[in-house]
């Protein structure tokens, strides 16, 4: 008994030893080369000089750095609760029997499928001034008069707006899809149960279709948080991190860092301490989220 276990055991390792080959040699090596980078001047040529500390000393007292890290910050407070309701409702628009329910649910997923270039190109086509679309809608509609423009991208609140808008667009199908597959397995027979005792379609939302949302829900912040936080190309794209910097992501700092300022291992740095952040951040939500079931 305690051979053939063994032997089972070989085998599966057998079976899992390509891939652990491939998951050491392209995620492994390269973060323990990561690590070593922050200790070095490394620039795209090759190893300068070893400088201890002083990578992340510079780091801590690196005031952009800091400030990149708010606005990514930022970025999630606007994204994620807005998201978070955003791909309820559409959910519950696509959930309800109706001829149009296959129409609604392919018009609220297909943006996903786009790419970030033609996203963030798109957004500018929508948001620039004098030939933009919306400017264009607007002066239509008479709500902005003919001899004013709306600078959308070049105004520190209108950038976060138009940033926000369009990547909610984008990335909302996903959610959007999660949400609704959690919502079909929700039982029929409570609903019905429900209906039979008087309550109304709000009631049943608040007290059947919304607890049920809940371990989603927890995900979909998660996910979301995570992902906001890695916000880099619609950016890059659309603000260039403008107005004066005040829509630059982190991400984007670390890329001017190491590829158009050469230092390589000051971005490698910067990029271990995003990590250890949404690590934290990780390690926090999934401890308040046992602490509230263990207390319910």
């Amino acid at each position: 008994m305690r051979i053939s276990k063994m032997r089972a055991d070989v085998q599966a390792l057998l079976f899992l030893l390509p891939f652990l080959l491939v998951y050491v040699l392209f995620t492994i090596w390269p973060m323990i080369k990561g690590v070593e980078m922050t200790f070095y001047k490394w620039t795209l040529i090759k190893k300068m000089k070893y400088l201890g500390w002083d990578n992340y000393t510079r780091m801590f007292q690196d005031q952009e750095f800091w400030a990149a890290v708010w606005h990514s910050t930022l970025f999630v407070i606007l994204t994620t609760p807005t998201m978070i309701v955003l791909a309820i409702v559409l959910a519950l628009i696509a959930n309800r029997q109706s001829r149009l329910q296959k129409f609604y649910r392919s018009v609220f997923f297909l943006p996903s499928v786009l790419s970030v270039a033609v996203v963030s190109f798109l957004g500018l086509f929508i948001f620039q001034p004098y030939t933009g679309f919306l400017n264009s809608l607007l002066h239509l509609i008479h709500l902005l008069p003919a001899d004013q423009e709306v600078f959308w991208l070049t105004e520190l609140g209108l950038s976060w707006i138009a940033l926000t808008l369009i990547t909610l667009w984008w990335t909302v199908g996903f959610n959007f899809i999660l949400y609704l597959s959690a919502m079909q397995d929700i039982p029929d027979d409570i609903f019905e149960a429900a209906k039979l005792d008087g309550a109304s379609s709000s009631q049943m939302f608040w007290s059947i279709t919304l607890p049920y949302l809940k371990p989603i829900t927890k995900t979909i912040t998660m996910l979301q948080i995570i992902g906001s936080f890695k916000v880099f190309m619609q950016i890059y794209i659309i603000t260039g991190g403008g107005p004066l910097d005040k829509t630059r992501p982190v991400i984007q700092y670390i890329f001017q860092a190491g590829f158009r300022k050469n230092d390589l291992g000051y971005a490698a740095t910067m990029s271990y301490m995003l990590f250890v952040i949404l690590l934290v951040l990780s390690a926090l939500q999934y401890w308040l989220n046992n602490r509230k079931e263990a207390n319910a």
